[in-house]
């Protein structure tokens, strides 16, 4: 199995799975059921990180069809650009679901709402366009990709990177700082967990979780920059994909801290049960490896 391969099991989960939590959200909302929002909120978080590896892995499709006559390049660049511009509101809204579980607000659902609905239509649009890669039976007669004017958003990022020399290496630097920040609060909060630290109570190391999110966002971002200025070195590179799909998996973690009502129990002097420890220390682990596969992709599986 090779990235292009997961990118068909993948490409589905940011529709599907995203539709499937949005009528979470909108049943727990006409339910009024704190259960469902919780679900709802988690669910959103994990499709939102679920799409990172769809559309990394899209580009290694796109690397392995590349050469194919029966293949449009203009199609695949506008399947690329859509899934770009939908990935964005995604991720805020992944982040605006993780904020709610952290501290729900009743005004966050109908912001949850209203991002979720245009990421639908935007993921829509994206999925429309890669199925029409495969499937010109579903094409209408005589449309084209001509029509209204969308934002080159994949192309937008990466002409930032290429075009000014300077910004590659500015986000070398905020890339780690974002990074320290991440590993610096999850290594905090979960050495509490471990039973160090154990004069604090959890819900106090719990204010530090949103610095850890922040740091995640800066990271997606200052990361996702870097992909589209060279995608080709990354999806040709066993050891990004390990990185991707451990940054998927390590990222779920960010959920527990804040969705436990065991932790959030947790009084100074106290001790977690030995399932939060479990999973306290497999986040760290989690996150050391994110580091190593990160800090070794220049000598790791290149291709």
């Amino acid at each position: 199995m090779n990235l292009a391969h997961l990118h068909l099991l993948l490409n589905h989960l940011p529709t599907v799975g995203f539709g499937v939590a949005f009528g979470l959200l909108v049943a727990s909302w006409l339910g009024r059921s704190e259960d469902l929002k919780r679900a709802s909120c988690v669910l959103l978080f994990i499709i939102a990180l679920a799409a990172i590896p769809a559309y990394v892995t899209g580009d290694a499709a796109r690397f392995a069809l590349r050469e194919r006559d029966d293949i449009s390049p203009d199609l695949m660049a506008a399947h690329r650009e859509a899934a770009m511009l939908a990935l964005i509101p995604m991720q805020m809204t992944g982040v605006m679901a993780w904020i709610a579980l952290w501290r729900f607000r009743r005004s966050m659902l109908a912001a949850l709402a209203g991002l979720s609905i245009v990421t639908l239509a935007l993921m829509a649009r994206a999925a429309n366009l890669g199925g029409q890669i495969r499937h010109p039976e579903i094409v209408a007669e005589g449309a084209s990709l001509s029509g209204p004017a969308w934002p080159d958003a994949a192309t937008l990022g990466a002409a930032l990177v290429l075009d000014h020399p300077w910004v590659w290496p500015i986000c070398e630097i905020v890339h780690f700082v974002g990074l320290c920040l991440l590993f610096g609060v999850v290594l905090l909060v979960n050495l509490r967990v471990l039973g160090f630290l154990r004069g604090m109570a959890f819900a106090d190391m719990n204010q530090l979780m949103p610095w850890a999110v922040l740091g995640l966002v800066i990271n997606v971002i200052t990361g996702m920059l870097f992909f589209l200025a060279a995608p080709d070195q990354y999806t040709q590179n066993t050891a990004f994909a390990w990185k991707i799909g451990l940054v998927v998996i390590a990222g779920a973690t960010l959920i527990y801290p804040v969705a436990s009502t065991e932790l959030r129990a947790l009084e100074a002097g106290s001790d977690a049960s030995t399932t939060a420890k479990v999973l306290a220390a497999g986040s760290v682990l989690l996150w050391t490896a994110v580091i190593f596969f990160g800090r070794f992709l220049p000598y790791l599986g290149a291709e």
